[in-house]
């Protein structure tokens, strides 16, 4: 029996395009400015998680935890999004990930909404540069959100704002952060990276360029 479907949310950082490399150079440049080291498998770690929590696993790294009071933090996040805003301004539609311009064409043929759930505070702006931002019919950011990953609220507030049932609903990520979120609100959960990764998803690729409408849609009518 098939199962009600009206909508897909997406991640935007490693499912849309990769802004991975640009928020690993623009965190490695501030822990550098504060005596940190701060290494790509640290990078890791931050995975889904919202700027000013990324923040505070880099001053923990470093012992630095309680050199800052709570508006300095503030300005050392700001400072680490600047630096990602220069670097990002180069992005065009060729930096979409493999066949995701395919899927979101497939989906869009099947006639279910789109909505982005980022954990990004500058999605609207890499979805603008893309030349994705008009094929969603909604995108939710950190900016609207009070609690990031790995709580569903920005799934679930993505699922109000298209109107429709979580149940009902597909959620793609690549972070275990993204992954739990997704379950959490009860969604159908496609993740993007190693399998020993993602135990509770419910369909795992390697990588993009192997997601199938057709493949997601026989597991989650099965």
């Amino acid at each position: 029996m098939t199962r009600p479907l009206n909508a897909f949310i997406f991640d935007l950082d490693g499912v849309i395009t990769d802004t991975a490399e640009y928020h690993f150079l623009a965190w490695k440049a501030l822990a550098e400015d504060l005596g940190i080291t701060f290494t790509r498998e640290d990078n890791e770690e931050l995975k889904g998680v919202s700027r000013m929590d990324s923040l505070e696993k880099i001053l923990e790294l470093g012992g630095r935890t309680e050199d800052f009071t709570a508006e300095e933090k503030e300005v050392l996040a700001g400072k680490k999004n600047d630096h990602y805003l220069t670097l990002i301004q180069n992005i065009t539609p060729t930096d979409l990930l493999p066949a995701i311009k395919e899927l979101i064409t497939d989906i869009k043929a099947k006639g279910l909404k789109l909505g982005l759930a980022s954990a990004s505070k500058n999605a609207f702006t890499v979805m603008e540069s893309l030349g994705m931002k008009s094929e969603f019919d909604i995108i939710v950011d950190a900016k609207t959100v009070v609690n990031g990953k790995p709580h569903p609220e920005v799934f679930l507030r993505a699922a109000e704002m298209l109107g429709v049932e979580p149940e009902a609903c597909i959620g793609v990520e690549d972070a275990a952060a993204g992954v739990q979120a997704i379950k959490s609100a009860k969604m159908f959960a496609v993740a993007v990276g190693p399998k020993e990764s993602f135990e509770n998803a419910d369909i795992v690729y390697a990588r993009t360029a192997e997601l199938s409408l057709e493949k997601i849609l026989e597991v989650y009518n099965s």
